[in-house]
Parts: structure tokens; C-alpha cells; sequence
């Protein structure tokens, strides 16, 4: 099983792996699925703005093109001050497969913030409604 520090290092050191030309905001993930494996992720730009993807679904696509389905943990790193939350897109997304989800905020001083999907998105969307 990962730490909470290895964990958030991992989502640390995917910042320096983002392509971010347009908006110079780099961001990375780490998320744990609940095998204990880790996927990582950045966020990956376009000029066209639309297909740019956030670090936290590429992550959860990483790991979902791989088999995994369950996860338990994301952190998620941001080079500011302040935390940075996902985006709602990501909140969706991170619905679909882990509505238990932990949240960990890193800031660039190392200082975390935990939160629970629930907490982000206290009212998701899910297959429930579908039924």
C-alpha cells in the first residue's frame, strides 16, 4: 500500500510532465486503485482548448484502459499556494468509478488538503438515475 507522502509525491512529480503551453498551470494526479496500484496523470493541452484533458482523467483513464475500476485515493498537486480542486468534468468522472473517492490537495508548499468526492460533488450523477 502507497503512503499518503508517496502519494502525493507521485502527483507532485507529474508536474514536471504536463504540457501546458497556453495556460502555464500544471497540474498532476495519482490514483490508487484499490489494489494498491498507482496510475498517474497530467494534464495535456491543445490549441483547440476542447480535447485538452485534466491530470486527474487521464489518470483514471490510464488505469481504467488497464482493467482497474475501483480506486480509493487521488491526489492531486498544483504548483500554487492555494489548493486545487478538480475540475467538474473530473468530479463526474471520478463518480463514475469511486463515489467514496479520498481527495488529497497538495500545494506547492507540501501542505495537504483531504476532502471526499462526496464533499466535491454532493450530488453526482450516477447510473442510479439511468435505471
Amino acid at each position: 500500500m502507497t503512503t499518503k507522502q508517496e502519494l502525493c509525491q507521485k502527483a507532485v512529480g507529474m508536474l514536471k510532465m504536463a504540457y501546458v503551453p497556453y495556460s502555464h498551470f500544471p497540474v498532476g494526479a495519482a490514483l490508487e486503485c484499490d489494489d494498491g496500484t498507482v496510475y498517474t496523470g497530467c494534464n495535456i493541452e491543445n490549441a483547440g482548448y476542447t480535447p485538452t484533458n485534466c491530470a486527474e482523467r487521464t489518470a483514471v483513464f490510464k488505469a481504467v484502459s488497464e482493467g482497474h475500476l475501483k480506486f480509493t485515493r487521488i491526489a492531486i498537486a498544483a504548483d500554487t499556494e492555494r489548493f486545487t480542486a478538480p475540475c467538474g468534468v473530473c468530479r463526474q468522472v471520478l463518480q463514475e468509478f469511486a463515489p467514496e473517492l479520498e481527495v488529497i490537495l497538495v500545494n506547492n508548499k507540501g501542505e495537504t488538503l483531504e476532502l471526499t468526492l462526496k464533499e466535491l460533488l454532493p450530488y453526482g450523477f450516477d447510473r442510479s438515475y439511468l435505471d
